[in-house]
């Protein structure tokens, strides 16, 4: 692998560990609105997409060749965007979901 491969490379893993970190903040955002089986299936989908995507860009980068400095520059993204994207988190409110009253609330009973 050429010094030039190396260091696009490094870059793309780089902005793609700031991709995922804000993906991720998303997702925690949508974790807390949906059920237990939704849940579960949109996290699988979520953790396999973005490892399909990242070694398909991989392999038009350099015939998907990892190093493990690749995941270290992922993961340096993730944190060094994780603070920015944290606090766009707490600017965008989800609705909240109402819940069905149970059989022994006291609201029911009323």
């Amino acid at each position: 692998m050429s010094l030039v491969e190396q260091v696009v490379s490094l870059i793309f893993s780089f902005i793609y560990g700031g991709v995922l970190s804000v993906l991720y903040n998303f997702n925690y955002n949508i974790l807390f609105y949906k059920n237990r089986v939704v849940k579960i299936i949109f996290n699988i989908l979520f953790v396999f997409d973005l490892v399909l995507i990242y070694f398909l860009v991989m392999r038009k980068i350099n015939n998907a060749i990892i190093h493990p400095y690749f995941y270290l520059f992922i993961i340096l993204g993730f944190f060094t965007f994780f603070n920015i994207t944290k606090r766009f988190r707490k600017l965008v409110k989800m609705p909240k979901v109402k819940k069905k009253p149970k059989k022994d609330d006291q609201k029911c009973k009323e």
